[in-house]
């Protein structure tokens, strides 16, 4: 039990801190102050992804590609996309690569100690629902978009979360900044009595459609198939955009620089002026014309003006 005093002490340490809720605004009054000042505020980083899930006849298929970007640079041309849950669920992220990366891991290590509680397996509608609920929490500050798939006892199930904490739930999904490009593709070809070879094909041809016509998305395709039996992560599935092969032969040598062409102009004088530079004094330019070649043949008595 706490008396009235030790209350009132431990509520002015919080709002001291400002460790009153999950998540820390305390830098906001600082930001408007340096507003007000007239300070720009930062720029967002524009990131760029392209992340698939399609559900098959007897399983989930999910892929994405391995570009990591940094506004208009690629910070990682092989990086993994594809988050692991459980054993029985995946989930590929898009946004921020932090965001995507912890709110994976915490959420994994939520569903271990709720597996062990319960010593069963975890439905993979539990933890759609964690992931929901971490986002709603935190009202989409967390820039975290996520396909989540996997197996259960009830059969496979895909999920779309956005940052906001809502979700879809969907036999084929794709999000990102190649989201258009793929899902344009998955309409197309999507059927229910696809098999497993016809749904990486499918999957590969997706993310491949956002891989280019995106910036953002590039390099290679990495796949995931879940099943009753298990998950196999396919690292590096296949290449999608491989870099081109230089043509030429450049032997330079070390401090050198090879001409290729010689070009001489013919350069023809028209006219000519001299201007110098004398000491200033009191009621002067400080600069005074010399005449030029005209100038020169002008007979003796003649003056010129000067410009």
């Amino acid at each position: 039990m706490l008396f009235p005093f030790s209350a009132r002490k431990a509520n002015k340490s919080a709002d001291f801190l400002g460790l009153r809720s999950g998540f820390n605004f305390i830098n906001c009054r600082r930001n408007a102050n340096l507003l007000s000042k007239g300070y720009e505020p930062p720029k967002a980083i524009k990131t760029g992804t392209s992340i698939v899930g399609i559900i098959y006849k007897d399983g989930v298929i999910l892929g994405a590609d391995t570009r990591a970007t940094e506004g208009p640079i690629v910070s990682d041309k092989n990086c993994s996309k594809i988050h692991h849950l459980q054993d029985h669920i995946y989930c590929c992220g898009a946004g921020t690569a932090a965001d995507t990366e912890m709110i994976t891991l915490t959420t994994s290590a939520e569903l271990d100690l709720h597996r062990l509680n319960t010593e069963r397996q975890v439905p993979v509608v539990c933890a759609s629902m964690m992931l929901r609920r971490t986002l709603f929490r935190y009202q989409g500050h967390i820039g975290a978009a996520l396909v989540m798939g996997g197996v259960d006892r009830t059969g496979p199930q895909l999920y779309c979360i956005y940052p906001c904490g809502s979700n879809d739930k969907i036999p084929y999904a794709a999000m990102g900044s190649g989201t258009l490009a793929a899902m344009s593709v998955l309409e197309h070809g999507w059927k229910p009595d696809l098999d497993q070879e016809q749904g990486k094909q499918l999957v590969r041809e997706a993310i491949s459609a956002g891989v280019f016509n995106d910036l953002g998305s590039g390099s290679n395709i990495d796949l995931c198939v879940i099943t009753k039996q298990g998950a196999v992560y396919l690292r590096t599935d296949t290449i999608a955009s491989e870099k081109g092969e230089r043509l030429g032969k450049y032997g330079i040598k070390p401090n050198s620089t090879m001409v290729t062409s010689i070009s001489v102009l013919s350069l023809q004088v028209t006219d000519e002026r001299i201007y110098a530079v004398e000491d200033q004094q009191p009621g002067t330019s400080g600069v005074q014309w010399v005449s030029s070649q005209e100038d020169e043949e002008l007979p003796e008595g003649s003056q010129t003006k000067s410009p």
